[in-house]
């Protein structure tokens, strides 16, 4: 499972991060710590931030709010909109600068990522700035960054009309597989997109993908989705590094039944990290088609729901981790990777830190893969459907311990009243509860349940909507994390609602999906003990928490519920994912108040303290980041297809 090789330094260094107020990379740096070392907001100022500009994307037809801006030299860059636009802003008063829009396709406009592009990369070619960024349809554009047009001598001319003659990559071509250059690949056969940004390390862009996903899938047939590296002055394709192995490539025999032939996914939709000094590139993978069942491709399934250390020169794999086998729970790493460098027993340790669904933090030397703790395998349950064949073990770190709720019993159900207990209980009745790793049922099942239940589930534990981050000075990780479970029932494909419609009518629905069922709440109230969202701290040094607070404030539908009237509640945090960033003394993260109004809450990030609260318009999803301009420092927030940008007062 784990394979060490010896790193040369690329000799590369890291561009500026966030040095000086900057935030280059999407999340913030390379090592995506989304750390600030700015500190003019601070414990004694944060409650006098007030809203300074707003840039609405509305015009851009943009709705997600999951772009992080990046502050360079000056300027803001970003992506809005389904056609996913590159604007530049002037990060004094939102004032566009430029844009570019790639022409339409069918293979953008299929894209079920059109919406959620989170970023865009930059380096530098001959000393001038270039913008990367990977639109929805797999085209890879380099820009001048002072004036938006496509950079000259970059890519190729791509023979549909409207494309420009210079810029452009088209990287269908790269991955192997038949291919029709508006269409895209012919999605009977699979599908692939785009929503995270490239990463530049050195001089070389490297590309993850996003593939057809849970809540969209019909078919049992799809195409992996490999990794890809371009030069970044020319866009020559310079490797490939195949997440589903073929024969003769490590890994190959854990995947059986021929399915590595017409199976897929396995994409690194969540964002790349970088070690810019060595050379190595940080993969998360995603799971195999399809996301809840695989009794069509038995065995582990590499690389498949994984961590994957990655030679930026060659493409060649250092070592990887397999985070999950035979994933059949959605539980995709969703966050990127984090670095750090910390001291642990008097020495210096490079490392890796990687956020999971399954409320686990797995730590590792960056540099040789070693595990910084011990990683068990432990046993866990059998699949009672036709056909699966899961794992007899999964991996268990035993540090740090679990930052959020893992598996469901009645202990962890509502317990604010014995009747709200009692009525907790007769809800889930009908549900089969387990321990992590609980398998799905199928339809009919003999044990006449509706569904079986697990947790965490597809929005519990870490996930996108709240990447996790890092304070690189003391060694500490932020994880933010929500308390949730799900249920889902097997199906036949035929019955699903709203199957892959093709461009001919036709729809694929060839093999078993998922309908999603079950209990959320009780009486209006969340089914779970709280908190229902937190934050922990985890010192990476040794392995312990920190602290852990909940995010956000007790919702009024609890403090005004009838049955708890007279209560003493204490905060339950709301149901949300926190958005957050760390500069030099604080935790900034997002989530809403009593009343639902959404806001930005500040904690001393030594000791997780509340240290004030501040309104704002609408709530804000993904990551926040901040920058200084003008010797001014501003926080921005992804509220829908707004920017929201605040500062303290000018005078």
């Amino acid at each position: 499972m784990l394979a060490a090789f010896a790193v040369m330094g690329a000799g590369a260094g890291e561009m500026p991060g966030t040095k000086d107020g900057r935030w280059h990379y999407l999340g913030g740096d390379s090592h995506h710590t989304r750390y600030s070392p700015a500190a003019q907001i601070d414990a004694e100022n944060f409650e006098d931030l007030e809203e300074a500009w707003i840039w609405d994307g509305a015009s851009f037809n943009a709705q997600s709010g999951r772009s992080t801006p990046s502050y360079i030299d000056g300027v803001l860059y970003t992506v809005a909109g389904p056609r996913r636009h590159v604007v530049a802003l002037d990060p004094a008063n939102g004032e566009l600068l430029w844009s570019y829009r790639e022409p339409h396709t069918f293979r953008h406009e299929y894209s079920m990522r059109k919406d959620y592009g989170k970023g865009v990369a930059y380096s530098e070619v001959d000393g001038r700035g270039v913008i990367y960024m990977v639109s929805p349809g797999f085209f890879l554009t380099a820009l001048d960054a002072k004036t938006g047009r496509p950079l000259e001598g970059f890519g190729g001319k791509v023979p549909i009309e409207g494309f420009p003659e210079t810029g452009v990559v088209d990287m269908l071509a790269d991955l192997g597989h038949p291919f029709d250059p508006y269409d895209g690949i012919d999605l009977k056969k699979g599908y692939i997109t785009s929503s995270s940004p490239p990463i530049v390390v050195g001089d070389v862009i490297v590309v993850g993908n996003s593939a057809e996903q849970g809540y969209n899938q019909s078919r049992i047939e799809n195409i992996p989705g490999d990794i890809l590296a371009y030069d970044k002055r020319t866009g020559k394709f310079l490797w490939k590094f195949n997440v589903l192995p073929g024969p003769g490539e490590f890994g190959h025999e854990t995947w059986e039944n021929d399915a590595w032939k017409w199976t897929g996914d396995i994409s690194s939709w969540a964002p790349l990290s970088a070690d810019q000094e060595r050379g190595i590139v940080y993969i998360p993978t995603n799971g195999a088609t399809v996301d809840f069942y695989g009794g069509f491709r038995p065995g582990d399934n590499l690389f498949s729901t994984s961590l994957i250390a990655l030679d930026v020169k060659t493409g060649k794999r250092l070592w990887h981790y397999q985070l999950v086998h035979h994933d059949i729970w959605n539980y995709d790493t969703p966050t990127a990777p984090v670095l750090m460098d910390v001291e642990i027993d008097g020495k210096t340790v490079p490392i890796v830190a990687q956020a999971t669904k399954q409320s686990f933090v797995f730590a590792f030397n960056r540099v040789t893969g070693e595990p910084l703790w011990p990683i068990e395998e432990r046993p866990v349950p059998a699949s009672l459907v036709a056909g699966e064949q899961l794992a007899e073990t999964q991996p268990f770190p035993t540090k740090p311990a679990p930052f959020d709720i893992q598996g469901l019993s009645e202990d962890d159900l509502i317990d604010f009243t014995p009747q709200l207990r009692a009525k907790a209980v007769e809800a889930l009745k009908d549900f089969q509860l387990g321990p992590l790793f609980h398998p799905p049922l199928h339809r009919d099942n003999d044990l006449g349940y509706v569904a079986a239940m697990w947790c965490p589930g597809d929005n519990g534990g870490a996930n996108i909507y709240a990447p996790a981050a890092a304070d690189p000075e003391t060694g500490v990780f932020f994880v933010p994390s929500r308390s949730d479970c799900t249920s889902r029932i097997l199906a036949p494909g035929e019955e699903r609602d709203g199957m892959l419609e093709l461009p001919t009518g036709e729809t694929i629905a060839d093999y078993a999906v998922l309908r999603a069922t079950g209990v959320r709440n009780i009486d209006g109230l969340p089914m779970f003990k709280p908190p229902y969202a937190r934050i922990t701290a985890i010192d990476m040094k040794t392995g312990e928490h920190v602290w852990q607070i909940p995010t956000g404030e007790t919702p009024d539908v609890v403090l005004e519920h009838p049955d708890l009237k007279g209560k003493d509640i204490p905060n339950t945090g709301t149901p949300l994912h926190a958005p957050m960033l760390v500069t030099k003394t604080l935790v900034m993260y997002t989530s809403l108040r009593s009343d639902g109004t959404p806001a930005l809450f500040a904690v001393d990030k030594a000791t997780g303290e509340q240290i004030g609260v501040v309104e704002i318009e609408d709530r804000a999803f993904y990551g926040n980041m901040t920058y200084v301009h003008g010797g001014r420092q501003y926080v921005v927030l992804q509220t829908g297809p707004k920017l929201t940008v605040l500062a303290l007062p000018e005078d």
